[in-house]
């Protein structure tokens, strides 16, 4: 429930929650509408752990806030960016309608104005899916404040594509839809987040920094100039969906890992095959694929796989009994620096010792400083509430807190 907050100037109600990232492995890339944010084919993606990767946002509302207002990690940001508003003004429709239907549950006026405030607890926009967990952050949170319930993740798709997908736990599939409207353009789970427990990620930090072409942009040039784009839309895509969720439904490791790689090298060569072309993997990236590759002809078995989004950064899927000498590979290859903060954050791992002939397996000179740091991790659930008042981000005067 929302909680109240009386002060002499103002009542507040203020509801904070949080809300995952999600890392797809059949790709979203290309949009048939723009406004709407339908995609021109179907994606799947995993649910990261929250305790590692997450947003979390306070929502208020008060009859003495003037406007809507929203601050991102700390910064005032413009609320009328358009993709912010029409998840406001979808929230705020849903809500009218369910009080049209006669429930007098909720008594939060419409017409009052809010005040948003959202931290991520990882770096923004550097290909990490910050605005997928952001939106399904902002619209979860403004659901319980106005009392909205139901199926949400037609609007998170409208401020983010791939926000639709973190509006659950575990595996979940978007399905494209066919209709103009987009009504049939909405996430659902696929397995739980409980259902495949030895499946562990590691995100392979290459670069925090901002993305050279963002992911919007990226899209629209390669909807306009990529011929491979189409043909994996109409002919790989549909397949690839089929397999990936059979795949997931009997926790087949191999096959989850080799179409989840196959994926995410075919979303790059539609980003070269873009006029001019894209490239958001760089050298370390390059050679984080060698690694994988290097180390699973090693075993003759697939015990790693890769997929990159947007940006440089490596995300890897593997079973909990490899992430000790995989996460030794990757110190190895690419030596952290000595003086820094940990290489490993999030789950422990532990330690493990290359063998002389797995070295000289991959055979790859190591890249001192190559990768900041890993994040370790699992699969996890989707949006929830906090229900620890002193977490709220938002302070009784409805705006910021000092230490955000």
């Amino acid at each position: 429930m929302p909680e109240n907050s009386s002060s002499s100037s103002q009542r507040l109600t203020v509801i904070t929650c949080t809300a995952p990232v999600n890392i797809a492995v059949i790709k979203y890339w290309g949009k048939r509408d723009e406004e709407l944010i339908l995609p021109i084919n179907s994606s799947l993606s995993v649910t990261l752990h929250q305790d590692q990767l997450k947003t979390t946002t306070t929502v208020a509302c008060s009859r003495s806030f003037q406007e809507d207002r929203i601050w991102l990690n700390g910064k005032e940001e413009d609320i009328n960016q358009p993709r912010l508003q029409s998840c406001l003004r979808e929230i705020r429709r849903l809500a009218r309608k369910r009080r049209s239907d006669d429930d007098p549950s909720n008594d939060i006026s419409l017409s009052h104005r809010v005040h948003i405030c959202s931290v991520n607890n990882f770096p923004t926009a550097a290909g990490l899916a910050s605005s997928a967990a952001g939106y399904a952050c902002l619209v979860y949170s403004l659901s319980r404040l106005f009392g909205v319930e139901g199926e949400l993740s037609g609007v998170a798709r409208q401020g983010s594509g791939s926000a639709c997908r973190s509006m659950y736990g575990g595996f979940v599939q978007w399905k494209m839809g066919e209709r103009e409207d987009g009504k049939d353009s909405l996430a659902e789970q696929v397995a739980a987040e409980s259902h495949w427990p030895e499946l562990r990620v590691l995100v392979l930090v290459v670069s925090a920094e901002r993305k050279p072409v963002g992911s919007t942009s990226g899209m629209q040039t390669s909807v306009k100039t990529s011929q491979l784009l189409k043909h994996r839309a109409d002919s790989v895509v549909p397949g690839r969906m089929e397999e990936m969720i059979s795949a997931i439904q009997k926790r087949d490791f191999a096959t989850f890992a080799e179409l989840t790689m196959k994926d995410s090298n075919q979303f790059h060569a539609t980003c070269l095959d873009t006029y001019p072309p894209i490239f958001y993997l760089n050298d370390i990236s390059r050679r984080v694929i060698s690694l994988v590759h290097r180390y699973n002809q090693h075993y003759q078995e697939t015990r790693v796989a890769y997929t990159f989004d947007a940006g440089p950064n490596a995300v890897i899927y593997t079973l909990q009994e490899h992430v000790p000498e995989f996460v030794q590979a990757v110190r190895h290859f690419f030596p952290p620096e000595t003086n820094g903060g940990e290489f490993v954050k999030g789950l422990s791992v532990d330690s493990a010792s290359l063998s002389e002939e797995l070295k000289r397996a991959i055979g790859m000179e190591p890249v001192p400083k190559g990768i900041s740091y890993v994040i370790s991790t699992q699969v996890g659930p989707g949006p929830c509430v906090v229900e620890e008042p002193n977490l709220h981000l938002l302070g009784p005067d409805g705006l910021p807190m000092k230490s955000t």
